[in-house]
């Protein structure tokens, strides 16, 4: 089952043909299956982040389209998008955006509040929730409380939380060390074993995309290359290496 489609996207800051224009995305077409989990990979400045933001609806395409579950979101009404990336997307940014007037299971009910769910919904689901990702014991804790990876596990508890077809991951692990970086990667595992939920996560972290099935470059704007995940993961990591000396650029942690 197709979860996301891209069709043709070019994004173009400024007017075509004049000073200062540029193109940040050209021509790029992308699908992921449920289930799939993905990340792309690139040098700084190769349209990751661009790319990242026209498929979560936060920018619209010059040209193309972006279906989502069957629906296409470039021509949504700011207040449909709104409902939709609500119900549909989840979000994990590198700056975990925990609100920190509120406890751990509060941040993760959010969602639930927005879409009104009953007290007692919102109470089962963040404890189903706050168990899958061991962090029941700091339930009552505020977010300046408790460590990095704490906080993004409760970030990714609150992404998934209203079960969305797909996940989209900004540097996840961009500041995290090394252990709490691999925490959270297995989370993400989780996520896709248990739930067949469709992960994306833009990163320049070798380690942080050997986790994942499949890793797509991009450069200059373009769709460079795609590798599948076939052998164990320091096979992958290997995989990943190869391909990104061949992309060149710099930037990337290993």
């Amino acid at each position: 089952m197709t979860i996301l489609l891209a069709n043709d996207l070019v994004k173009l800051y400024g007017d075509e043909g004049e000073a200062g224009a540029t193109r940040a995305l050209e021509d790029v077409s992308l699908s992921m299956n449920k289930g799939e989990f993905l990340a792309i990979m690139g040098p700084s400045g190769s349209g990751k982040t661009t790319l990242l933001n026209l498929l979560s609806g936060i920018d619209k395409p010059t040209s193309g389209e972006v279906i989502i579950s069957g629906k296409e979101i470039s021509n949504m009404s700011g207040d449909e998008l709104a409902l939709f990336r609500r119900r549909q997307l989840g979000f994990v940014f590198q700056e975990f955006n925990l609100l920190d007037s509120l406890t751990v299971k509060e941040n993760i009910m959010v969602p639930m509040i927005l879409e009104k769910k009953s007290a007692f919904y919102m109470e089962e689901k963040a404890l189903e929730m706050m168990n899958l990702f061991g962090i029941n014991d700091i339930a009552n804790k505020y977010p300046y409380q408790i460590s990095g990876g704490q906080q993004q596990r409760v970030a990714v508890s609150r992404a998934l939380v209203n079960e969305p077809d797909i996940i989209l991951a900004d540097e996840p692990t961009g500041n995290l060390d090394s252990k709490s970086s691999a925490t959270i990667l297995k989370c993400f595992e989780k996520i896709v074993t248990e739930f067949q939920t469709t992960i994306l996560v833009v990163t320049h972290d070798v380690f942080a995309a050997s986790y994942c099935n499949k890793v797509t470059f991009i450069k200059d704007g373009r769709i460079h290359s795609h590798i599948e995940k076939k052998g164990t993961r320091k096979e992958f990591i290997n995989q990943i290496m190869d391909s990104l000396a061949v992309l060149g650029g710099e930037g990337y942690d290993i």
